[in-house]
């Protein structure tokens, strides 16, 4: 399958949130109830914060025949060269295809000096945490989160570079 992967512009604002969308729905069916997902997207990938992800981190979107099929948000390297990667999604029929590898990818080889890259990753999303695990990422602590009233068991994850 052909793919690219470039710098996500402010007009791909709409489509990043529909990945976003199913991702999630597919992802967190049976683990986070709908009406929480729901509303963590509409506040998470509203337009606004959209705009301001685009200001403040680094987005990369992946396409198949010109259309989004997903994408990753990493933050700026902190000092001693820790990032956060926020999200890696991708449509569930895009999955397993290396476009999520080479999301991963994009962002560390352009993350200038960076030598840790972390995430979080709720500890029932399987995809997730394998995906992780498969590319290197250590589980370096479990946590309890409170997303809009339901908690969700937490995994923190460091990839050294």
């Amino acid at each position: 399958m052909e793919f690219t992967i470039r710098k996500m512009q402010k007009n791909d604002i709409q489509q990043v949130q529909q990945v976003a969308k199913k991702s999630w729905n597919t992802t967190y069916k049976g683990i986070i109830p709908l009406a929480i997902q729901e509303n963590f997207l509409s506040s998470a990938y509203n337009d606004d914060m959209m705009q301001k992800r685009l200001k403040v981190s680094f987005l990369y979107v992946s396409e198949v025949e010109g259309k989004i099929i997903g994408f990753a948000n990493f933050s700026p390297v902190k000092e001693g060269g820790e990032a956060e990667l926020g999200a890696i999604y991708l449509y569930p029929e895009y999955q397993r295809k290396g476009i999520g590898t080479a999301l991963l990818q994009e962002g560390i080889n352009n993350l200038k000096d960076v030598k840790k890259v972390f995430i979080n990753v709720e500890k029932d999303n399987t995809i997730g945490t394998k995906f992780y695990e498969a590319k290197g990422f250590g589980i370096v602590s479990e946590f309890d989160d409170n997303l809009n009233g339901h908690i969700t068991k937490m995994l923190r994850m460091v990839l050294e570079v």
